[in-house]
């Protein structure tokens, strides 16, 4: 090889070198962008101020060209705190791989103004807001104080400990040994009947009742001591 052709060939070398570089550039970029809009529409319901840190890429990694890489959640993987995104391409040379991403969801959250015991009723003084990072938090935590106010405590809970759904219980709106009216509907009728209440619940829950024949039916309780027949 004649030292023109060598030097067009270290040309072209070079050229395809940094096409090559190029492509993986515009990759890596496809990739981070899907990321970022997965986790933006996955966080745009949430209350508060929403912040994410994405991982790095190892630059070890040969990937083959892709047209629109796809991010997606795995599954059992919840976008607060430490998590991870998956991208994959699907095509003649599928790959997947996973970036890890670190999400902080700040917002107001209830926790006891002071010892609750089991069994009360919450009232808002019970109440005070404390900024937290959702992520750190464990899951159906309350941030609206109407969420909790007049639900009742299912276990003691310790000053400044954050209000759970499932710490509380709606009150019953059915009392057992409660006069009930029960109520049957459908298409063209109505029908009532009176009766007495043989558990308590709560809105929305299965109460059995006991009509003045004896026989125990079941239905849904209803606020105004209304028990509705399915």
């Amino acid at each position: 090889m004649n030292m023109r052709n060598a030097t067009l060939a270290l040309l072209l070398l070079g050229n395809a070198t940094l096409c090559h570089a190029s492509i993986e550039r515009a990759l890596l970029a496809q990739i981070y962008q899907s990321v970022e809009q997965l986790v933006r529409n996955q966080t745009a319901g949430l209350p508060g101020k929403v912040s994410y840190i994405l991982g790095e890429i190892d630059p070890r990694l040969s990937l083959a060209a892709c047209p629109a890489p796809e991010a997606f959640i795995p599954a059992g993987v919840r976008l607060w705190g430490n998590a991870s995104v998956g991208v994959r391409c699907s095509g003649s040379n599928p790959w997947t791989l996973y970036i890890p991403v670190s999400v902080r969801i700040v917002t107001g959250v209830a926790v006891a103004a002071h010892a609750l015991a089991q069994g009360r009723p919450i009232a808002l003084t019970d109440i005070v807001m404390q900024e937290s990072d959702l992520g750190q938090l464990p899951g159906a935590v309350i941030t609206d104080p109407a969420q909790a106010v007049g639900r009742i405590v299912t276990l003691s809970v310790a000053p400044g400990q954050p209000l759970r759904q499932d710490l509380l219980r709606s009150p019953p709106v059915i009392q057992q040994g409660q006069s009930v009216t029960l109520r049957a509907q459908g298409s063209g009728f109505r029908v009532s009947a009176e009766g007495k209440a043989v558990t308590n619940a709560a809105e929305g829950q299965v109460a059995q009742v006991r009509t003045p024949s004896g026989h125990t039916v079941n239905g849904i309780a209803r606020a105004g001591a209304i028990v509705d027949i399915q």
